[in-house]
């Protein structure tokens, strides 16, 4: 899943697009083997303030009418958490919503979704973008977060959105430290039992340069996080996950090519 942020405020810089900026970049990453693009309008990084309706409309629907109108035919994500977005999004071209509150935010979404025949992502957050990182807490990380996504394909289901159609996201980086952050990871296969299809946003994220603080290093900007997500989207892979949301597509989709050649072949290849 290729990112594209049709932001000015996005945490990485080379992800924040302009209209025609984001056509350029959601056609380059197609070309560099994007499986899909997910658009987003409104940053969900820590500290974020809400974008309304009307902006996150004006910043996405022309990068999805451009790139339909230069002939990509991958699937669109629509990255929203609100029914008005999504509804022009999808009018647009958009065929996924990925919500990162997993349609808690707005109730009309899952009635949207289901009649639409949206593919959604459900995806675990603690507190909002504002708030998330002030003082998360949990008791145990994997079975909290693993009961909170199953409720959520609960109300999901109860929408009318079919099984088939649920992707789900543990959330790396909302409402988590580095330590809840690395017992999420090692926890994928709870989530995994759940018995839908699993996406991560590991790419470039800030807990990448907090374990290389922890190690005695300096704590790499974003800029220079390239290789720590490749082996963190190898990790990601080698445990079951089928979707990883990256900036990098190119990088990563070589990365997991050569993953994939060297293993031993009695394994399976999961990405």
């Amino acid at each position: 899943m290729g990112i594209v942020n049709a932001t000015p405020d996005s945490f990485y810089g080379a992800s924040r697009a302009t209209e025609e900026q984001g056509v350029a970049l959601g056609l380059q990453l197609a070309a560099q083997g994007a499986d899909l693009l997910d658009i987003g309008g409104e940053s969900t990084r820590p500290g974020a303030l809400p974008v309304d309706f009307e902006e996150e409309i004006r910043r996405v629907v022309p990068v999805i009418t451009g790139l339909r109108a230069a002939g990509c035919t991958l699937p669109l994500s629509i990255d929203t958490r609100k029914y008005e977005t999504a509804r022009a999004a999808h009018s647009a071209g958009a065929t996924w919503l990925n919500d990162v509150a997993a349609l808690q935010d707005d109730e009309r979404l899952g009635r949207f979704a289901a009649e639409t025949g949206m593919t959604v992502v459900l995806m675990h957050r603690q507190g909002t973008p504002e708030t998330m990182q002030k003082d998360p807490r949990y008791t145990r990380v994997g079975p909290e977060i693993r009961d909170a996504l199953a409720r959520r394909v609960e109300a999901a289901l109860a929408a009318g959105i079919v099984a088939e159609r649920l992707v789900l996201d543990p959330g790396v980086g909302f409402g988590k430290t580095l330590d809840h952050t690395l017992e999420l990871l090692q926890s994928l296969p709870l989530f995994a039992a759940l018995g839908f299809p699993l996406l991560l946003g590991l790419s470039r994220k800030s807990f990448l340069a907090h374990l290389e603080q922890r190690g005695g290093q300096v704590a790499p900007a974003a800029e220079q996080r390239l290789a720590a997500s490749l082996a963190a989207a190898i990790a990601a892979s080698e445990a079951g996950v089928e979707y990883l949301r990256v900036h990098d597509v190119a990088e990563t989709a070589q990365a997991l090519r050569t993953w994939k050649a060297l293993k031993p072949r009695g394994e399976a290849w999961t990405a």
